[in-house]
């Protein structure tokens, strides 16, 4: 039997019993164990880890753990520097989610993101499909996040879909990706403008009327406008980019 102490910092106290947040927790096991591996039994998912210290040491997941060991890991938030990196920078603007997460899906290709979104995705491949495809996994499931080919991903806190963007944001956030409108909500093709006279026979006679500028997805076909609940979600968008937690560099065209 060996014995060591973790202590988690900051939202990762999220994943552990009310008991054990906020302070040193004392944790037996047997035989030999990767720190990887012991923060996983813990109920942290490892994506969530960005800096491990053993013994005030920085370490990677690979490292043998010891009895006797004393154990800090932080998360995406601390404002520490790491000289191990636990993994390679993560993609730029480009994400898979899971099934539950449709609305955040559809939020993120508002602003320009690059985001693979199916509703009956098996969890395995998923993962894979996330590591292969070199994209940030999102998801609200911590045992998804914890399949070995998880490279890149991230552990969704909010349940609010509007909430759920900025939340992203400030983890993954991309300024130079940043490009709203200019993906189909549906299924994240790049939209081109769409001559009037090419679509109009698709129109309803009060959108042909009043409006002159239309776009159509090449993936999926639908055509998009700037009506009412355009400029509706142009107030979402200003919201989200203006949110004090978000990176900033793009204009909202």
């Amino acid at each position: 039997m060996h014995y060591v102490t973790f202590r988690f910092y900051a939202e990762l106290n999220d994943f552990l019993p009310r008991k054990a947040r906020q302070r040193d927790m004392l944790h037996e096991f047997h035989g030999r164990a990767s720190v990887k591996d012991r923060i996983e039994a813990l109920g942290v998912p490892h994506p969530e880890a960005e800096l491990i210290r053993v013994n005030g040491c920085p370490v990677d997941f690979g490292y043998r753990v010891r009895d006797g060991d004393r154990i800090s890991v932080y998360p995406h938030l601390a404002s520490v520097p790491n000289p191990k990196p636990l993994r390679p920078p993560h993609p730029r603007g480009r994400f898979a989610l899971d099934q539950h997460l449709a609305k955040l899906a559809a939020y993120l290709r508002l602003l320009g993101q690059d985001v693979v979104h199916r509703a009956n995705w098996a969890d395995d491949e998923l993962a894979r499909f996330a590591a292969e495809d070199s994209r940030v996994l999102l998801s609200r499931d911590r045992r998804l996040l914890m399949r070995r080919s998880v490279v890149h991903g991230g552990f969704v806190h909010a349940t609010d879909p509007m909430q759920q963007v900025p939340e992203v944001l400030h983890r993954f956030g991309a300024p130079e990706t940043f490009a709203p409108f200019t993906r189909c909500l549906a299924c994240n093709g790049l939209l081109r403008e769409a001559p009037k006279n090419e679509i109009a026979g698709r129109l309803a006679p009060d959108t042909r009327r009043f409006y002159e500028r239309f776009w159509r997805c090449p993936g999926c076909d639908r055509v998009f406008w700037e009506g009412s609940h355009v400029r509706r979600m142009r107030t979402w968008v200003a919201a989200w980019l203006a949110h004090p937690d978000v990176p900033r560099l793009a204009a909202i065209p």
